[in-house]
């Protein structure tokens, strides 16, 4: 990965963690939402996350490391339990899969809506039950409160990076 590979991954999740807090923030606002223009009430959402760039870890992991038996450099690696890790020093590394994060889709939840008693509402069957959305605030609080913890974390990140970027360049001075 190259110097602002790192960055790219941070800004990935920023990005994904960002339609996260809209998802969670559009399920609390409809919370008592009891007719949508495509019936019934309204479903709570939830964002589904994948790697960038697809494949699994370890496709990754053989694309950053080049040449060498099986993919995995003879010299400057570290061999642990049977797998090599690189200690890449060559113009190959810089070139590698950016990784992060990307929002898959929005997917709507399945769940049955909870029924009130309510005859006098506008949306209220024949048996006088209203459908209602089967959101708890509580849940969407602790989702978005992680969303904004991951955010955060990620904004830290890109700042740790500028700071040591900086401080490599004073050096070089």
């Amino acid at each position: 990965m190259n110097l602002f590979g790192v960055m790219d991954v941070s800004a990935s999740a920023l990005r994904a963690e960002r339609v996260r807090a809209e998802v969670v923030a559009s399920n609390m606002a409809n919370a008592e939402t009891t007719r949508t223009p495509e019936g019934g009430p309204y479903q709570r959402h939830h964002v589904v996350f994948e790697a960038e760039g697809g494949g699994s870890f370890q496709e990754s992991l053989a694309s950053q490391m080049s040449g060498g038996v099986n993919g995995f450099r003879g010299s400057g690696s570290i061999y642990a339990g049977g797998v090599g890790i690189g200690m890449g020093d060559g113009p190959e590394e810089a070139n590698g899969a950016p990784g992060g994060v990307a929002v898959a889709g929005v997917i709507s939840d399945v769940s049955t809506p909870l029924k009130r008693y309510d005859p006098a509402h506008p949306d209220a069957g024949a048996d006088g039950f209203v459908a209602y959305p089967d959101i708890n605030p509580l849940t969407e609080m602790v989702d978005l409160m992680g969303a904004t913890r991951s955010y955060g974390m990620n904004a830290s990140a890109i700042q740790a990076e500028k700071g040591m970027v900086s401080t490599s360049l004073d050096l070089l001075k």
